[in-house]
């Protein structure tokens, strides 16, 4: 018993010493990829605050600096944080967070609200995508505009050089990320350490800024300017953008880590260079036009510059990463038609390039940098796609807490309703920049819900016409055993949506060729509510007869389904399918509009048209393409 216990606590050591080993990596790692995008609000924020308030009441007084930069502070408090840090973190499905990850967990729980937790979900992801396409426009655009405070010859080329950086970022995107990635964290903690240390210079020009850590001069500020406080409140929101990051990426880096970068590194260097930026206003009113880079000391300008530029790419590459995860649990989850994913590392599943979702950022990224111009034009479309993602995110998190966790109706809203009044106001403070181009990520993340309800609509649809006719699994079983017809040598794969059923592609098969395989395995692909399936539970089957095989394989909604590796499982449990040189008959439907049926006529041109433009079905299982065999027929939706 002793040896027992003694070997125990000697692997309990040895996996602290792995888990601490891990820690140090992961606590880097994320500095650059989550808090990238947060990390360069100082670029901007402060300075569209200020200015916003400038306009109407004219120079700043100093209690007017307090309320302004207490606002950013108290911000990245209550919403950073509260919310985040400390209260969203613990609401993961299985290790996993992001919006999805909340629909997933409301979904199944919310029995007659189930639709519109569904929708909800769908509006959280449109306006991620919204978001994605602004913030490396902003980040860029800010960091470059430094150029100007070097000499003014740079006015007319901070534009051009912006789009010169951004071109270079998407198009690095295919060759993968992970060999530049491993700087990302430590380069980005050099931002924090720079941005840190300006603050701490310029604090002590003038303690007096220090005022800003009461939270009563925010409540004055805002109390005080009636509708210029809400204006004013839309440019400190800036501050916190990038926070849904902290959720969204928690799979990759774990809590802790994400929990131990904000508390000690991240959220002190914020709130010190927040308080530089007040202080050097308070001696400096004419700095309010470009803040951040005024805080440089005489001639660590251009050093600065481009670091920040840097810091921007690094930003601007973990929300591109990010569309393209959100994309692929989208798929996944049935919200988008099939796309290519394209792996780039060997060793890391998360590194992925999905090529028509980097060409559409691009050209938004683009578009929106050419509409704009300038990132302070830019800051006025900025927020409102964030701030709702983050109502989404809270109403959501209610569900979870109430109908999954089974808590009290009273407690999940008084744990939630702090939060979601908050954001509400800061909803309410973005909608304001509607006409002063708030419309754009609107309008995108309008879009992407249409598309995404009509996807969801017309699947559905087809999905229920194709069962129209079908014949039984079983009862085709026994058909064939009664009238056997031709066996040839080899193995067959035919993938269906539902065992219950006959696939289409074997019964044009038996119509058509009138032979059957002397192995036949009918496979159903599913996705799992859980992020990833282990191989222990990725696969299930049943024997229907000597010669079929009904299988299942589960995968993740984090997941790219390979299906080829996963059937190679069957070996284990004695099924020699000889899976390797096996053909996969595939059921491609061939979709018509017919206005008297299904969708309204615009909707099936819209319905058709992604279905065309979706990834092969080989391509998204990782089938090879010598080994297809495709049997269609045509449905009218």
């Amino acid at each position: 018993m002793f040896l027992k216990d003694h070997t125990s606590g000697l692997s309990h050591i040895s996996d602290g010493h792995a888990e601490k080993a891990r820690f140090w990596p992961l606590l880097v790692g994320c500095i650059g990829v989550v808090y990238g995008d947060i990390g360069t609000s100082p670029l901007y924020a402060f300075r569209e605050a200020a200015m916003q308030a400038a306009q109407t009441t004219g120079q700043l007084s100093a209690v007017e600096i307090y309320g302004i930069c207490s606002l950013i502070l108290w911000s990245l408090m209550l919403v950073v944080t509260l919310k985040y840090v400390l209260f969203l973190l613990r609401l993961d499905n299985r290790g996993e967070g992001g919006i999805l990850s909340l629909v997933v967990q409301a979904y199944k729980a919310s029995g007659k609200w189930g639709a519109l937790v569904f929708f909800m979900g769908l509006i959280g992801a449109g306006l991620f995508y919204g978001d994605a396409a602004i913030t490396p426009a902003i980040s860029v655009m800010s960091a470059v505009e430094g150029l100007r405070l070097v000499t003014p010859a740079f006015e007319h080329y901070v534009l051009p050089i912006s789009l010169g950086i951004i071109l270079l970022l998407f198009h690095a995107q295919k060759s993968g990320t992970g060999k530049v990635s491993v700087l990302f964290g430590p380069v980005t903690a050099v931002w924090f350490i720079v941005m840190g240390s300006l603050g701490v210079y310029w604090v002590a020009q003038d303690f007096h800024i220090l005022n800003a850590l009461n939270p009563y001069y925010a409540l004055v500020f805002f109390m005080n300017h009636g509708m210029i406080g809400l204006v004013v409140l839309g440019a400190v929101f800036l501050a916190v953008t990038g926070a849904e990051a902290l959720y969204a990426d928690l799979g990759h880096f774990g809590r802790m880590p994400i929990q131990r970068a904000w508390l000690f590194l991240v959220f002190p260097c914020l709130s010190l260079n927040y308080l530089g930026q007040g202080s050097l206003l308070l001696q400096q009113p004419g700095a309010i036009d470009n803040l951040f880079y005024k805080m440089a000391p005489e001639g660590f300008l251009l050093p600065l510059i481009v670091l920040a530029t840097i810091a921007t790419i690094v930003a601007s590459q973990a929300v591109i990463t990010g569309a393209y995860s959100l994309t692929r649990q989208a798929i996944q989850l049935g919200f988008l038609p099939r796309m290519e994913i394209r792996h780039t590392s060997t060793d890391q599943k998360g590194q992925i390039y999905m090529p028509k979702i980097n060409l559409l950022l691009f050209l938004g990224v683009v578009l929106l940098c050419l509409m704009f111009g300038s990132s302070s034009n830019l800051a006025s479309a900025y927020g409102i796609a964030v701030s709702g993602t983050m109502v989404v995110s809270t109403i959501l998190s209610f569900v979870v807490i109430w109908k999954v966790w089974k808590r009290p109706l009273w407690f999940a809203a008084l744990l939630v309703l702090p939060f979601l009044a908050l954001e509400t106001v800061f909803f309410s403070a973005n909608m304001l920049k509607v006409f002063d181009g708030g419309i754009v990520p609107l309008f995108l993340a309008g879009l992407l819900v249409m598309l995404m309800t009509i996807w969801v609509r017309g699947t559905s649809y087809l999905r229920r016409k194709s069962l129209e006719g079908v014949i039984n699994m079983s009862d085709l079983i026994e058909m064939l055993d009664r009238k056997a017809p031709t066996r040839i040598e080899g193995t067959a794969i035919f993938l269906t949506r539902d065992l219950s059923t006959a696939p289409i592609a074997l019964l044009q098969n038996l119509r058509h060729n009138h032979v059957l395989h002397r192995n036949n395995i009918i496979l159903e692909v599913v996705t799992s509510d859980a992020p990833v399936v282990s191989e222990d539970h990725r696969i299930s089957f049943e024997r229907l007869s000597s010669s079929v095989v009904c299988v299942i394989l589960s995968f993740g909604y984090m997941e790219t389904p390979d299906v080829p590796s996963a059937l190679r499982l069957l070996s284990r449990h004695g099924i020699d399918a000889d899976v390797d040189n096996a053909s996969y008959f595939l059921g491609r439907r061939s979709i018509v509009s017919d206005a008297k049926v299904g969708l309204p006529e615009w909707q099936d041109n819209i319905y058709i048209a992604m279905v065309r433009g979706a990834a092969n079905a080989n391509d998204f299982f990782c089938i090879p393409y010598d080994c297809v065999v495709e049997l269609g027929i045509q449905l009218a939706i």
